[in-house]
């Protein structure tokens, strides 16, 4: 990406081309601006309407977007946009010494929400997530990129233009310095005279704002708003011809008298071979984690009710670079933040190292941990995966699930999740405790087990009680018929 000041100009033909302005959002962090954004966004969604029929929808972002769940943290910030009934689009930003990035988008849409997906055969709230294309954006400057941004996770196509973004924002002043995004780059030419132009991002009081000049969002349409196109123009360097004369060649005659040959033998002293060997090379071992601890987490409502519980102590494995790592979750470094619904919540957990995220969704009679997403700060940079069709953790509403034993779960190809002392309650949670579990497998089975092996000896001691007064019975008959 290249970097160039607010006040440069980008000329197409010789027409200035301004930043069309969609929806507007200012997060605030203690009274003062520590995220913005601008930003053009549409979405295209497939959907099953019966058993061999799917639908296409297309709409944009609408204009009563709720930005109140965005955040901003030391080393991570997440910009949040609620719409509709119930579906949200965000992105997490990660903060890495002299840049930031941005590490994941993340689409949740509701199919029961009949007004936006008309015919829908499901009720599912689906979550998709992929990495967006916002990497090293110099700290202390916005990220610009003008042209189209599609990026295409599962069933869902989501379309970006005229982005402004800037996370970490310090002393609540938005930079007039900008990090231009690749596409841009290859065909927008800069020039430092002629006209001006300024963009100013206004500071302001409110905890988070949204403003949009974007019209009403078209549901029930497969026309995308398409980006303005942004042509160039390139002027080819002066032709300069030239001449050469060849000269005619120079022919030079010399003649030299060789001198008397003279034969001389000359023996070489002996040849020696030195062998050198080297060292053996020792390969320090890959140091074992101790085991994980166990963390207890908690979601509240607006009049302090326990909404989620959740304990369990939990590893990660992931594979980057070709070289497999795990890393632990350390609760004594962990914050708990999400939200609770009728329908799906959502569980965050960011430490120093680590940000994880848990959607749970239930179909009214049993819950699911539907969707996970990781991402890591690692020795090697920014590691970021997940998935967003499990099917993990499975109870009835009302209840619990429980699992002390170790549980593996291979979440995509390069992440794993590992858990011990699990026991989460996204839904239905009474007087602030977790309510009656539902055990996995192999706890319900390490109960069976000593039960089976105290019947057993029961009915072996009776057999030989019983044994024991039969034989005792036959030898006193025979004693009697003795006599």
């Amino acid at each position: 990406m290249s970097r160039f000041s607010a006040v440069v100009l980008f000329l197409s033909f010789g027409i200035v081309v301004q930043l069309t302005h969609g929806i507007e959002v200012n997060v605030m962090q203690n009274g003062e601006l520590c995220l913005y954004a601008n930003l053009m966004l549409n979405f295209s969604v497939s959907y099953q309407v019966d058993e061999t029929q799917f639908q296409t929808v297309t709409f944009s972002l609408p204009d009563d977007a709720i930005s109140d769940e965005s955040k901003c943290e030391e080393t991570s910030s997440t910009l949040k946009l609620k719409f509709g009934d119930g579906h949200f689009w965000s992105v997490n930003f990660t903060l890495n010494e002299n840049s930031y990035q941005a590490d994941v988008i993340t689409f949740s849409y509701n199919l029961n929400d009949l007004n936006t997906f008309p015919n829908s055969a499901s009720n599912e709230i689906l979550t998709v997530t992929q990495k967006p294309q916002m990497s090293e954006i110099d700290l202390n400057t916005c990220y610009f990129c003008k042209s189209q941004d599609v990026v295409q996770a599962g069933e869902t196509t989501m379309t970006l233009w005229d982005v402004l973004i800037q996370a970490f924002i310090t002393k609540g002043t938005p930079s007039q310095d900008m990090t231009l995004c690749a596409a841009d780059s290859s065909t927008t030419t800069t020039t430092t005279t002629t006209a001006t132009t300024t963009t100013t991002l206004a500071t302001t009081t409110n905890a988070t704002t949204t403003t949009t000049t974007t019209a009403p969002p078209v549901t029930n349409t497969t026309t995308t708003t398409a980006p303005p196109t942004t042509n160039t123009t390139t002027t080819a360097p002066p032709v300069t011809n030239t001449t050469t004369t060849t000269a005619p060649p120079v022919t030079n005659t010399t003649t030299t008298t060789a001198p008397p040959v003279t034969n001389t033998t000359t023996t070489a002293p002996p040849a020696t071979n030195t062998t050198t060997t080297a060292p053996p090379t020792t390969t320090s071992p890959t140091p074992t984690l101790p085991p994980p601890s166990t963390g207890k987490y908690n979601l509240t409502t607006p009049n302090n009710t326990v909404c989620l519980l959740a304990s369990f102590a939990l590893r990660i494995s992931y594979t980057q670079d070709g070289k497999k790592e795990e890393l632990n979750l350390d609760p004594s470094v962990t914050k708990a933040s999400g939200l609770c619904g009728e329908s799906s919540s959502e569980l965050e957990l960011v430490s120093d190292q680590m940000t994880l995220t848990m959607a749970f969704t239930n179909d009214t009679k049993k819950f699911r941990l539907n969707s996970l997403n990781v991402t890591l700060k690692t020795s090697s940079g920014v590691f970021a995966d997940g998935n967003a069709n499990l099917s993990l953790w499975e109870a009835a509403i009302g209840s619990s699930y429980m699992c002390n034993r170790e549980q593996n779960f291979n979440i995509t190809s390069l992440l794993s999740l590992h858990t011990s002392n699990l026991q989460v309650q996204p839904f239905g949670v009474k007087k602030d405790s977790f309510s009656t579990a539902e055990e996995c497998q192999g706890d319900a089975e390490s109960f069976l087990v000593p039960i089976a092996v105290g019947v057993a000896l029961l009915i072996l001691i009776v057999v030989v009680v019983v044994a024991y007064f039969i034989g005792r019975r036959r030898n006193m008959a025979t004693g009697y018929e003795s006599f």
